[in-house]
């Protein structure tokens, strides 16, 4: 399979699964992307996942040796943002860990996460335009809420190659380490949200950050929405373990379900 999935621990790992062809994109991958993550969100039993490549690199963009991807759209059904839902359309935070090389679309990808920790030595770059044509997957919107307009036009105008320790600079990247450090510091954050962060928790505010990016909504218009979901959870059968865990000091036994008690957080009412 080009993509594998395992859960261990409420944590689930998704692998690009390619190693040979050091996990290069093809729509077949994208495919069985979409499908892990639907599967995820929908089990409970994963509170958190990880995203990362088999072997020494994550992704190196999309798969150029058997045929050219950028030839044509091949149809009406062409999308350049192929993988759905998105990570950021998830209920469960998403780890990317970039163990290596993540090019192009692999990249991009790695964008939609919620955190990502990459390889201090490996090179990430958006380089579409040195392709003829343009970065995917929504770079243009993530790289700009992630790192702000300057950077988002130095690497999708220029398509150049920075390191992991320059992508923590650049605001792309959570943090780095050795390659080899990598997958086993990203499944650390992500063992800890899933012990420590109730399920329910971690779903609405995840959808707050990216929701309010998205809109570019005021100040004011989050407040509201803050507002709502604590509302909402507040007296929870959750919000009451949060604290008694606290207080004797130990691990939270968290009972909402994501699956199953989910609501939407509406629009605010209120001006900027």
């Amino acid at each position: 399979m080009d993509v594998r999935t395992e859960i261990s621990g409420h944590v689930a790992r998704i692998t690009l699964n390619r190693p040979d062809q050091r996990n290069a994109y093809t729509p077949e991958m994208g495919r069985l992307l979409g499908e892990a993550y639907r599967d995820c969100d929908a089990d409970d039993s994963v509170r958190a996942i990880v995203l990362t490549g088999a072997g020494p690199a994550f992704c190196v963009g999309a798969d150029v040796e058997a045929t050219n991807p950028f030839d044509s759209p091949a149809g009406a059904g062409f999308s350049a943002s192929p993988v759905r839902p998105a990570a950021f359309e998830l209920r469960k935070p998403v780890i990317a860990a970039l163990n290596g090389h993540a090019i192009g679309i692999g990249l991009t990808l790695a964008l939609q996460a919620d955190l990502r920790v990459v390889a201090r030595d490996a090179k990430y770059a958006v380089p579409q335009a040195r392709r003829g044509v343009v970065g995917d997957c929504m770079s243009h919107w993530t790289l700009q809420r992630l790192a702000g307009l300057g950077t988002a036009a130095d690497l999708l105008l220029t398509g150049r190659t920075v390191s992991g320790a320059e992508a923590v600079q650049l605001r792309i990247a959570n943090e780095s380490a050795p390659s080899d450090q990598v997958l086993a510091r990203a499944t650390a954050i992500a063992a800890d949200i899933a012990e420590n962060v109730a399920p329910m928790s971690a779903a609405l505010s995840k959808q707050l950050l990216w929701q309010t990016a998205a809109q570019g909504y005021g100040p004011r218009q989050v407040a509201e929405l803050e507002t709502r979901v604590h509302e909402r959870l507040m007296g929870s059968a959750d919000s009451r373990e949060g604290v008694l865990a606290y207080r004797e000091r130990r691990a939270p036994r968290w009972s909402a379900s994501v699956s199953r008690d989910w609501l939407e957080i509406p629009e605010p009412d209120s001006g900027r």
